[in-house]
């Protein structure tokens, strides 16, 4: 009889959630056509009716939820966020007649319900996304399919009028646009500041967050904030696309991701208010400083200037906010977290003595710092060197690159996509250095791109293992499995033939014969490495060229082994093994 009731429960909560599914759905369409267009094709009240009856229908549900749950799994904090919306919605209904009489007050009060409205609906849907990562299919494959709908998505909203300052974009526009936020890159074929209005910026932030983060972190703390627990399938799912070891721990791990990030991020913002000139046109002091830092913490690369950061080369914030900030979301929030974790025991010790044995630096934490630390002082130098002793251009005129351009430059490398300098004035050599930190990238779990430090790090020691003639790779007194091995090889194999095929690609679409094979290559580990930086050629890809630039940014950001593991059936275990027989190598 018990068990009769369960699935009579089960079935209830399924109509349940296909009903906020579609309130959700709707409401988020009715708000997207009430600000997405500069004239409304309905009148205002009509508006605000509709987006009444999703909230109530939306908590209507969710009451349903807590009528059939059982007494003792019922969480105060669950009803936390619906009472805030009711709340704000009854408040907001009482000033309905004054909002008629223009009042900015009660605008403002109106407002706030509507973005409550649409960030409740937002995160639901991404609730939703972690319930289909964990149906039994593999979870790469959700997120893949995620990240598709977010991209398909973001173009949507940027092909609408209210989105652009001039003509809407075209679909191929809108999809590099939206592919390239989503993705973390940075390459532009429009000009964020001047080409889009703030509510097209607005799109552009919202898909370079959630895209940094990912839309599973995004639906896991909804989760959490609801008072809902993550079912084994959904902590198993999250587990795997966050390359997590850890068990029984991917709550608090995505809650330390959500919270340290918007700490860094109000830190950078809070360290660049002030800087930004005011005759800019792309919006005030605070909305720069937000977009910017975030786009720096995650690896973006967008800025609202078109000369990127080039005005501010002179200013310290850039290169003591913005400089860390991307080097911490290049780390990876598994290195991050063993850093708090180390920092806090020292703190604990310090305040009372404790007998237990102090936390310390994983292997993992130790080689994403080491390779981390080498490849940004030789990028660094390198830079210098080559900037030195380039031969002088035949128009005579050398840019002046200083210590601080090369320092940045070796920063923005590892998949940040900022730049002080324009990168077409830069020599061959200098080129070629930044597609050598391009392609290695940030490290695993960051919302950085590219092969990343660990492969890098991997390989290197493999090699000296080789030449030592080791039967094992050793480093800090630990050995490393075979099978992280291998993946690093594949990774380093698949990266290689990705920079040659995409770059094949690229020589044979029109247009091509006017840029040059470094620029095609340049651009081509920019978009593979979801950098950002780019020689200028962009803007004047045929249509063709940025539908593979696009290929290109999406392969980046997945990772070359996870998107094909997302495409290829899975094998089936073998139980058995052939006779070996050797090979000459070399």
């Amino acid at each position: 009889m018990k068990i009769i009731e369960q699935q009579d429960i089960r079935s209830r909560f399924k109509k349940s959630a296909v009903v906020r599914s579609v309130t959700a759905l709707a409401t988020l369409g009715v708000l997207v056509l009430e600000f997405g267009f500069e004239q409304l094709y309905l009148p205002q009240w009509l508006f605000n009716f509709l987006e009444i009856l999703g909230g109530l229908v939306y908590l209507g549900a969710n009451l349903y939820n807590w009528m059939v749950e059982e007494p003792h799994e019922f969480n105060w904090r669950k009803p936390l966020l619906d009472i805030s919306l009711l709340a704000i919605m009854f408040f907001s209904f009482l000033f309905v007649p004054a909002i008629q009489s223009n009042l900015p007050v009660h605008y403002i009060d109106w407002r706030i319900y509507k973005i409550y409205l649409f960030a409740v609906m937002l995160f639901y849907m991404a609730r939703l996304s972690v319930t289909a990562a964990a149906s039994g299919r593999a979870p790469t494959r959700a997120l893949l399919a995620s990240f598709l709908v977010i991209i398909v998505t973001g173009s949507l909203l940027l092909m609408l009028p209210a989105a652009s300052t001039g003509e809407p974009l075209s679909f191929t526009d809108a999809f590099f646009t939206s592919t390239s936020a989503t993705c973390v890159t940075g390459l532009v074929v429009k000009d964020t500041g001047l080409d889009f209005t703030r509510f097209g910026q607005i799109v552009i932030l919202i898909l370079i967050q959630v895209g940094g983060l990912g839309i599973m972190i995004f639906g896991a703390v909804f989760a959490l904030l609801m008072g809902s627990r993550l079912t084994l399938r959904e902590s198993v799912a999250i587990r795997d696309i966050m390359n997590e070891q850890a068990h029984g721990q991917i709550g608090r791990i995505t809650v330390f991701i959500c919270i340290s990030t918007l700490l860094l991020e109000a830190i950078g913002a809070s360290g660049l208010y002030g800087i930004w000139q005011t005759s800019d046109a792309t919006g005030g002091q605070l909305f720069q400083s937000i977009f910017h830092s975030i786009s720096a913490f995650c690896n973006a690369g967008f800025a609202l200037q078109g000369d990127s950061l080039s005005k501010y080369r002179s200013h310290w914030q850039i290169y003591l906010f913005v400089c860390p900030l991307i080097i911490l979301g290049g780390l990876g929030f598994p290195v991050l977290s063993n850093l708090w974790q180390i920092l806090r025991d020292r703190i604990r010790r310090m305040r009372k003595k404790r007998k237990v044995a102090p936390v310390r630096l994983s292997l993992h934490s130790r080689l994403v710092l080491i390779s981390s630390l080498f490849l940004l002082v030789f990028g660094w130098e390198v830079f210098v060197i080559l900037e030195k002793v380039r031969p002088v251009p035949p128009d005579g005129i050398v840019p002046n690159i200083t210590y601080l351009d090369s320092l940045f430059n070796s920063i923005t490398a590892r998949t940040a996509g900022f730049n002080t300098v324009n990168i077409a004035d830069l020599s061959a050599g200098s080129k070629l250095v930044l597609m050598f930190l391009m392609s290695i990238g940030g490290s695993p779990s960051s919302t950085a791109g590219g092969i990343k430090t660990i492969a890098f790090a991997v390989m290197v020691l493999s090699v000296f293992s080789t030449i030592s003639g080791r039967q094992k790779v050793h480093v800090f007194r630990r050995a490393i499995p075979v099978m992280v091995i291998r993946r690093s090889a594949t990774i380093f194999m698949l990266y290689g033939m990705l920079i040659w095929g995409i770059t094949l690609l690229l020589t044979v679409t029109r247009q091509s014969y006017s840029f040059s094979l470094i620029d095609l290559i340049f651009e081509t580990c920019s978009a593979l490495g979801t950098v950002g930086l780019s020689t200028g050629l962009t803007p004047d890809l045929p249509i063709a060229g940025k539908w593979i630039i696009i290929m290109a940014m999406v392969v980046g950001r997945l990772g070359p082994v996870s998107l094909l593991a997302a495409l290829t059936l899975h094998g089936e275990r073998e139980d058995y093994d052939y006779p070996m027989e050797p090979l000459v190598v070399g």
